[in-house]
């Protein structure tokens, strides 16, 4: 990849939570139009890397430069302006309880676009109808949905904005396996069909075989490795082989060739 080719740069990542430290020299590259997975054992600061990048946790130190601009470093409106050409769906779907879903998707469109209510929820028809969701969907409350569906109406708000980068923290998560399976389609093809560039963490093996161009493996409080699927594989690594290489790694992968 060359520099063009880089949306994303974090380079000498530090965060530290009082004498915890979770990443040290963290580096690593978003390309565009990838889909790249992030795993790691438990406590290696999956979701504290993917909320460093969108500006929701302030490092201790290091650079995170989005679209070639350092967001550590600009001033609160321009980093506004940059935050919003990126979509976040957090884990558990974080939908407001007290709106419908098309409300949900409505909202940003109305605080950060400007857009009338009228046009917010008809734009919000068409984010909701690209991730999959029937029409009636829209006047349901999230109590009402099912995990799939909490999934995709999650998915449909990230999209709201048409950003140009996507960042999952673990959007199968809860999902039986046919439920998980769609959700791996429907990223590939809305990643094909939007030009999206996602930022996944999960655990799920089935999504990482599927789904992702490149795997970063979170250890040591650094990036062990960062590679394609079957590269990161065949690291020499006593978590990264139990993980890839166990008996539901294996499975996994036997799944996807079978394909």
């Amino acid at each position: 990849m060359t520099q063009t080719d880089t949306l994303i740069e974090v380079r000498g990542l530090c965060n530290r939570f009082g004498r915890n430290s979770v990443h040290e020299a963290l580096d690593l590259d978003l390309y565009r139009g990838e889909i790249l997975g992030i795993v790691g054992g438990s406590g290696t600061g999956k979701s504290v890397l993917l909320r460093s990048i969108v500006g929701l946790n302030r490092p201790h130190s290091g650079e995170v430069r989005l679209f070639g601009r350092n967001l550590l470093a600009l001033p609160a409106r321009e980093r506004s302006e940059l935050e919003q050409r990126m979509g976040v769906l957090f884990q558990g779907g974080a939908l407001f309880s007290s709106l419908t879903v098309r409300e949900n998707v409505a909202l940003p469109l109305i605080e950060h676009a400007g857009l009338t209510r009228a046009d917010a929820e008809a734009l919000a028809e068409v984010k909701l109808a690209l991730t999959g969701l029937a029409a009636h969907a829209g006047d349901l409350y999230p109590a009402s949905l099912s995990g799939g569906m909490v999934k995709r109406a999650a998915l449909a708000r990230a999209l709201a904005l048409d950003p140009d980068v996507l960042f999952l923290d673990e959007p199968t998560a809860g999902l039986d396996p046919i439920g998980a399976a769609a959700f791996d389609q429907l990223l590939l093809t809305l990643r094909n069909a939007l030009g999206l560039t996602v930022f996944m963490v999960t655990h799920d093996l089935d999504s990482l075989w599927t789904a992702c161009d490149r795997i970063a493996v979170l250890s040591q409080k650094r990036v062990l490795v960062a590679d394609s699927p079957e590269r990161v594989a065949e690291y020499d690594d006593p978590w990264i082989q139990d993980y890839f290489n166990g008996p539901r790694g294996r499975a996994a992968y036997q799944a996807v060739q079978g394909s």
